[in-house]
């Protein structure tokens, strides 16, 4: 059951440790989001209003995450069969919600579009130029913010982030369910399924997440046939 899948959702949700169960149940490998390596994350969280503005470590910020998923995006689109912790499409999400917010100014947004359209222009030359699947974590406010809290990052737990980790959740629904179009999605409920701490909700998501894959590859073969007749 081959197929290039990509794990979305919002900071905390559990996508690194839901990539690493399904990678393992479909014998994949798994491509991580680029954070310990991240010297932009910590100051993004961290730096005063002042320094953001002066520093622009969001808009760089972005652009270093975009570096690094298109890097992997280049990698796991030669063979279909591969997790990619969060998608490059979702990035595009982070950058509009700071630019909502002042934190990217709009000049920056359009340099930081362009750049993504045209590493998506790219990605036409590989042998397959998107995912086959979204997993998106989706849950509660309460939830991400008991997530974020518990995995214990210092930098992402300063009470004065609550407004733009409330921006957006609040926005990432309808994100996903309305705006992205570059694959099917399945979407896992966090606050019903914790894969962290229990075995059989980690094999219900990947029963979940096989039977949707399987329904895929139904689908597909009926459409070739049709095709055909």
């Amino acid at each position: 059951m081959m197929a290039i899948i990509v794990v979305g959702g919002m900071i905390g949700a559990g996508k690194t440790s839901v990539a690493k169960v399904i990678s393992e149940a479909l014998g994949s490998k798994v491509y991580y989001e680029n954070v310990d390596g991240n010297e932009i994350l910590p100051l993004f969280y961290t730096a005063s209003p002042q320094e953001q503005k002066a520093k622009r470590y969001p808009f760089l910020l972005q652009l270093e995450f975009l570096n690094s998923r298109y890097t992997d995006i280049k990698k796991a689109f030669h063979d279909r069969n591969n997790v990619l912790d969060r998608s490059i499409y979702e990035d595009w999400y982070f950058s509009k919600v700071n630019n909502e917010l002042g934190n990217i100014s709009d000049t920056e947004f359009r340099i930081y579009e362009k750049l993504l359209n045209n590493m998506l222009e790219e990605l036409e030359s590989l042998p397959q130029k998107a995912p086959d699947l979204m997993v998106y974590l989706s849950g509660s406010f309460e939830k991400i913010l008991e997530r974020i809290g518990s995995r214990g990052r210092d930098f992402e737990q300063d009470p004065t982030l609550y407004d733009y980790y409330y921006k957006l959740w609040s926005g990432y629904d309808d994100w996903v369910n309305n705006h992205y179009h570059a694959s099917q999605v399945v979407h896992i409920d966090i606050d019903k399924y914790d894969v962290i701490h229990s075995p059989e909700d980690r094999q219900m998501v990947v029963k979940i997440v096989k039977d949707k894959l399987q329904e895929m590859a139904e689908s597909n073969t009926t459409m070739k046939l049709n095709d055909k007749s």
